[in-house]
């Protein structure tokens, strides 16, 4: 078929489709067929299958855009920043996965940045034990908003999806980060003053901390990390001094240990930042510095590690600094050969070497990282010093036989066009066989350079 008779085609589905709303709502978008109130991304799936809408080759690349994401997911760090664009013509969703802790809150933050109002789902997996497994549904942002929180559960990697309704464009602009679930349990300190950490040894190696040492003056508050019940107050050979706070939303108890003195009694309630006790050593800590021992014990479960409950990241969100205005265009490799790597960095592991001139197409950029698809649709990430834009050819070419433009680096790509013998063409890059060129007319497009 040829591409312009595929273009017809897809215009066509267009027209259906607008004509099928209107005639459902008196709208010629999408959000017609839908309820006003904005929902979840099941909700919508199921309302494109009512529609009939996933019998559509558009309603069909939406719904596998969605499940690609799932599955070929970028891993990537925290904090995280990344601008790309979504295109109307061509559904994608995005899936990023990051490695998330328990007692971590991950913030999500999305700015839209589109001619007409869309709807975005954002939603948050827990990733599958093995790959054959199914990813778990954990969490999601109306679309009426554009941040989504979630405390994360159980140590292991989640994925974040994103993905607009259809045939909506736009630039987007994705934050991803983790804070503390707990507000710090010494007045005046953060987590860059706790020295001791869970699993350090303990009388000589015959057990392990089981929770973090902040040190801190004698007398310096420690005070409530929660809304919560004090559940005992009393005074062990080990923990001297202690208070227990139960923290029913999250079903654990916070166990303050080696104070000086105690402000508070059973039964009592309090709330984040009420003076639980003072600080100092009693218990087996007489021989140390006065410090609060903090633990968490989770109902059912026992000790937990502390620490990502109250980390507060350093660093700061990255800025992205990569070319915007080539976002949704060709770029080539300028260097003799360049890796192509797996996460936006340059400790990560390379996916591929690939050769000057190779053709990149940028999905994205975060930092000084462009988002790349190869010609075969392969995402990945390449340093932006290592492209160029593919704004003038490297080599003009005359085409010896009549020779069909296609639309992809296949061999059984459509055709666009037909480039007649002897017409000249300006070639922007070269890859496994095929050349990226541009045409006299200004048309993009590839020729495969083995069938001639």
């Amino acid at each position: 078929m040829r591409f312009k008779d595929k273009n017809k085609l897809t215009w066509f589905l267009y027209i259906f489709v607008g004509m099928f709303l209107a005639s459902c709502s008196g709208k010629q978008t999408l959000r017609g067929v839908f309820n006003k109130e904005q929902a979840p991304y099941e909700k919508y799936a199921a309302k494109l299958k009512d529609a009939r809408l996933d019998e559509t080759a558009l309603g069909q690349e939406w719904l596998q855009a969605g499940q690609q994401a799932l599955r070929d997911s970028i891993t990537v760090s925290l904090p995280f920043k990344e601008t790309g664009y979504f295109s109307a013509d061509k559904p994608k969703a995005l899936g990023y996965r990051v490695a998330a802790k328990r007692g971590e809150r991950l913030v999500v933050n999305l700015e839209m940045k589109a001619r007409e109002q869309a709807q975005v789902f954002m939603d948050l997996f827990e990733a599958p034990a093995i790959f054959t497994g199914e990813a778990r549904h954990v969490a999601f942002a109306d679309t009426a908003s554009t941040t989504l929180r979630y405390e994360v559960e159980e140590d292991q990697q989640h994925i974040l999806r994103v993905q607009p309704e259809l045939l909506r464009s736009g630039q987007y602009t994705v934050t991803i980060q983790a804070e503390p679930t707990l507000s710090f349990p010494v007045q005046g300190k953060t987590s860059r003053h706790i020295a001791s950490i869970w699993g350090d040894p303990r009388d000589g190696g015959a057990r392990r901390h089981e929770g973090v040492d902040i040190f801190a003056k004698r007398g310096t508050p420690a005070v409530a990390s929660v809304e919560g019940i004090v559940s005992r107050v009393n005074v062990t050979p080990r923990g001297g001094k202690v208070v227990w706070l139960t923290d029913v939303n999250r079903r654990q108890s916070l166990y303050y240990a080696h104070l000086d003195s105690q402000m508070v009694a059973a039964g009592q309630r309090v709330k984040v930042g009420d003076t639980l006790g003072f600080v100092g050593n009693t218990g087996n800590a007489i021989t140390t510095n006065p410090h609060l021992h903090f633990g968490i014990y989770r109902f059912g479960y026992g000790a937990t590690n502390p620490f990502p409950y109250l980390y507060e990241p350093t660093e700061s969100v990255p800025e992205v600094e990569i070319n915007a205005s080539l976002v949704g265009n060709w770029v080539r490799i300028t260097a003799r050969e360049a890796n192509i790597r797996l996460q936006p960095s340059t400790k990560s592991n390379v996916y591929a070497r690939l050769p000057q001139h190779t053709p990149l197409h940028v999905k994205g950029g975060t930092g000084t990282w462009y988002r790349i698809a190869l010609p075969d649709g392969t995402e990945a990430y390449i340093a932006s010093s290592l492209v160029e834009a593919t704004t003038s050819p490297v080599a003009y070419e005359k085409v010896a036989a009549e020779t069909n433009l296609l639309d992809e680096a296949h061999p059984l790509a459509a055709a666009k066009d037909s480039i007649k013998a002897g017409s000249s063409v300006a070639v922007l890059g070269n890859y496994k066989g095929f050349r990226l060129v541009r045409n006299d007319a200004g048309e993009l497009g590839w020729i495969n350079t083995e069938s001639k």
